[in-house]
Order: C-alpha cells, then sequence, then structure tokens
C-alpha cells in the first residue's frame, strides 16, 4: 500500500471519530444550559428563592463543574481530530502537486 493510500486509510478511519467527537461536544454544551436549570430548581426546593443564588448554587456545583470538564475534553478530542484530519489534507495536496509536476515535466521533456 502506497503512503498516500495509506494516508487515506487513516482519514477514513477518523471520519467517523471525529463525527462523534464533535457530537459530544454539541450534546455537552446543550446539556450545560439543561444542568444548570436543574441545578437551579434544586437550589429553589433548598430555599434559595433569589435568581442570582440559584445561579451561584448550580455554576458552583460539582456536578456541574464536572459537565463543564467533559465539555472541554470533548472539545479538545474533537479539535485534535480535526487538526489530524487537516494535516492529512494538507499531505494529499502536496502529493498531488508533486504528481502534477511530475506530469508536467515529463511533458517537457519527454521519456
Amino acid at each position: 500500500m502506497s503512503d498516500v493510500e495509506k494516508l487515506f486509510q487513516s482519514w477514513r478511519e477518523h471520519i467517523k471519530e471525529y463525527a462523534k467527537a464533535a457530537a459530544d461536544y454539541e450534546y455537552l454544551s446543550e446539556y450545560r444550559k439543561s444542568k444548570k436549570a436543574i441545578l437551579m430548581g434544586e437550589a429553589l426546593t433548598q430555599g434559595e428563592e433569589k435568581a442570582n443564588a440559584q445561579e451561584r448554587y448550580a455554576y458552583s456545583h460539582h456536578e456541574y463543574l464536572a459537565l463543564l470538564d467533559g465539555i472541554r475534553a470533548a472539545r479538545e478530542k474533537a479539535e485534535e481530530l480535526r487538526w489530524r484530519m487537516k494535516l492529512a489534507e494538507h499531505r494529499v495536496g502536496a502529493w498531488q502537486t508533486g504528481e502534477a509536476n511530475a506530469r508536467a515535466e515529463f511533458k517537457k521533456y519527454g521519456n
């Protein structure tokens, strides 16, 4: 298998992984809003009637902080995979340029 074929194979293998990482990031980012609302409701049941006190409770809650860690990890994974794929794309572009240059040289000088 040539280097380019290996590159394409690696690229294909990362597509699904990247899609999952991006979806996880998006889901966790949206879930963060729900988690805040849940925790603010919890604060309300504990007697916190002021919205700013509920919000403070939600933002400082260990479950909310753990969710933020999850968002960070999901984003990191998605970005790592995105840049791997981008690098592969540039390597393919460099290979294509080299092939085009070789064809042009062959046309110019013949056999």
